[in-house]
């Protein structure tokens, strides 16, 4: 008999002292499992021995492990050259020179994309914040993060990392930098007369 009030004295105090089940709020069940990256197939692949050899240590670190280089140091963020910006990984076009901007953030700047299916969105909750992280839509190479703090017209800033990114100088060879009709010479007179020609000293300089 007082074996088994021991046993019954014993089970007691385990169930008093062991671990319990804590219960987890929906809001922090879907942040956990939002900073766990979504496995995809991507359409473009390359193996991580490649990617080491071909590719810098910051800019595989930064596209592959979803690293960040530190502000102001990237070599493309104060670049003002004209062309195209593509995924330093697989080549992809991005981003335009046309679209990018000073954010004053330390990291190159754009308010549009080249096209919409360039890049893939996904909710990022690492560090305790909620972003939307920013990857090539053609290898998943990590580019940054997309905020809604930007210029006109989208209200959009891609605030992404220089070591992700390769550029690609305009050339005059380049469709959009062919002169189209509007760019036709004018003689002196006929600029003058519609306000384009030196004659006219009055207006602003930029």
């Amino acid at each position: 008999m007082a074996v088994l009030l021991r046993r019954a004295l014993l089970t007691v105090c385990l169930r008093a002292t062991g671990p319990r089940t804590v219960p987890v709020s929906p809001t922090l069940s879907a942040a956990l499992a939002g900073a766990r990256r979504t496995k995809k197939t991507w359409p473009v692949s390359f193996t991580k021995e490649e990617l080491k050899e071909r590719l810098t240590p910051m800019q595989y670190h930064v596209t592959q492990e979803r690293g960040t280089e530190s502000a102001f140091t990237g070599e493309l963020t104060f670049s003002k050259e004209e062309g195209t910006y593509s995924c330093v990984v697989c080549g992809a076009p991005l981003f335009s020179s046309k679209t990018k901007f000073d954010s004053g953030s330390g990291w190159p700047s754009f308010y549009d994309l080249l096209s919409k299916d360039s890049i893939d969105h996904t909710d990022d909750f690492s560090y305790g914040m909620r972003r939307v992280e920013t990857t090539c839509s053609q290898c998943g190479a990590h580019l940054g993060h997309l905020f809604d703090d930007g210029p006109r017209p989208t209200r959009k800033r891609y605030c992404i990392n220089s070591a992700s990114l390769a550029f690609k100088p305009q050339t005059s060879s380049d469709p959009e930098t062919l002169p189209g009709p509007q760019a036709e010479s004018k003689s002196k007179p006929e600029a003058e007369a519609e306000g384009t020609g030196p004659a006219k000293k009055d207006k602003t300089e930029l």
